[in-house]
């Protein structure tokens, strides 16, 4: 079975190997953690100190706020879920 994702992209996101991420799912849903690996067949990150993020957004603050957070360890997200990919510093 053949991917949908470019090997570029999956190379882009080889260069995020070792930092922390949040990729979100939905509004609402995320999760964060260290990208442990990058999966080709199926394409999809691995995540390591992972945590599942609620966020929530108003209108006084429409960015994204996280308002819990829980530990998920490792994790593996498969790309065709994701909907945003944020490098956090």
């Amino acid at each position: 079975m053949s991917s949908d994702v470019s090997p570029t992209v999956l190379q882009m996101l080889e260069r995020y190997t070792g930092k922390k991420i949040r990729v979100v799912l939905d509004r609402n849903f995320g999760f964060e953690g260290t990208v442990a690996a990058v999966s080709a067949e199926p394409a999809g990150l691995w995540l390591s100190n992972a945590e599942a993020v609620a966020m929530r957004t108003t209108l006084a603050n429409p960015l994204p706020q996280v308002i819990s957070r829980e530990d998920r360890s490792e994790i593996f997200i498969n790309l065709s879920s994701v909907a945003r990919i944020e490098v956090l510093h």
